[in-house]
């Protein structure tokens, strides 16, 4: 963070810091498929922490706040569970902002929101604010928070507009789906654009560097393939980097020119006429089934696998999707998941870690 500020302030003064998934927990939960009570209790933080007061120490040194993905415990939601989880720190190095990743991909094993409907509910209510709320600040505008997988669904960027975003942070997204197309950024920045495009946003899209899942790991992996990179709020890329390596992407965010173009365009900021009574009905029937992990613990892969593979079902039956003729296995998880006992040898590889 240091030398990113520090070869950035040169040009202009730096207010936004976003930094990538995986900067303060990263991904040997997922890696290893450990049982999520233990991954909670053993392995992730408390936010506000330690961690978020480290780098509240550096947001109130360069005056400049800083958004952070991390998996963190929410005790005050519910016990024995963590959650992706997106804060903001002010210049003044405190947290300002926390919100919870509402949608994961198939080998994540977050509690989200929806897993806990009712709980969540019955503590931040069930408007769009619950699951999507905007910082708004004085002097950088309104930022909103997803990560990941969530931005894999247009209704999250829509929500977070919706409830006044103007700033959208967005970390990261692995191979294969950074890789295709040329000259890169695949799907994942399709996506940002469109986001950007369709909601007058700017995108902020920092990618992993290499992934150690382990301190003795000798040849960390290279699970997001790069492309960072940051899209202004007509889905034009304003700043982009191939490298998978530990670097940087920066830009001129201008809030007063998005404001002028929301407000004087009759055209291209789309939201302004938007006829939502057409749409009112269309999720009426549920897809993925709420409070799945309310009462019971988190499942490993292979048996949230048959979730997804029955929700594919669902829509089949629903003629939203057409079966295929021929009927194959699909995709499915490969690997054994880890029982207890076994993290407990597997742990011995953080021995030398320093404290």
């Amino acid at each position: 963070m240091r030398a990113a500020v520090e070869i950035c302030n040169i040009n202009l003064p730096v207010r936004i810091v976003a930094l990538s998934e995986g900067a303060l927990t990263g991904f040997t939960d997922e890696v290893f498929d450990i049982p999520h009570k233990v991954a909670t209790k053993e392995m992730f933080i408390d936010i506000p922490g330690e961690e978020s007061e480290r780098l509240g120490t550096l947001a109130k040194e360069y005056d400049t706040y800083v958004i952070v993905q991390c998996k963190a415990r929410w005790p005050e939601v519910i016990e024995d569970r963590y959650f992706n989880t997106m804060f903001i720190i002010d210049p003044k190095g405190k947290v300002i902002h926390k919100a919870a990743k509402n949608h994961i991909w198939c080998r994540e094993r977050s509690c989200t929101p929806h897993d806990v409907y009712d709980r969540w509910v019955e503590l931040f209510g069930d408007d769009i604010d619950a699951f999507y709320p905007v910082l708004r600040t004085d002097d950088i505008g309104n930022i909103g928070t997803i990560c990941c997988s969530d931005g894999e669904y247009p209704e999250a960027v829509r929500a977070l507009a919706f409830n006044g975003a103007e700033v959208v942070y967005r970390p990261s997204e692995a191979m294969p789906m950074t890789g295709s197309g040329y000259p890169g950024g695949g799907s994942w920045m399709v996506q940002n654009r469109g986001h950007a495009e369709f909601n007058s946003v700017y995108m902020l899209c920092p990618n992993v560097g290499p992934v150690y899942v382990h301190p003795k790991i000798q040849h960390p992996f290279n699970v997001g393939g790069g492309n960072s990179h940051i899209v202004d709020y007509r889905g034009e890329i304003i700043s982009y980097q191939a490298s998978s390596n530990n670097t940087m992407v920066a830009a001129v965010i201008d809030i007063e020119a998005l404001r002028q173009f929301r407000s004087m365009n009759l055209n291209s900021n789309w939201i302004k006429d938007l006829r939502t009574e057409l749409f009112k009905r269309m999720y009426e029937k549920t897809i993925h089934p709420k409070n799945l992990w309310l009462e019971q613990e988190p499942k490993h892969h292979q048996e949230v696998d048959e979730i997804y593979r029955s929700n594919i079902r669902k829509l089949q039956k629903r003629g939203t999707y057409t079966p295929p003729y021929h009927d194959f296995r699909g995709a499915h998880c490969q690997s054994p998941a880890t029982n207890e006992m076994e993290w407990k040898k597997l742990k011995k590889l953080w021995d030398d870690f320093p404290e």
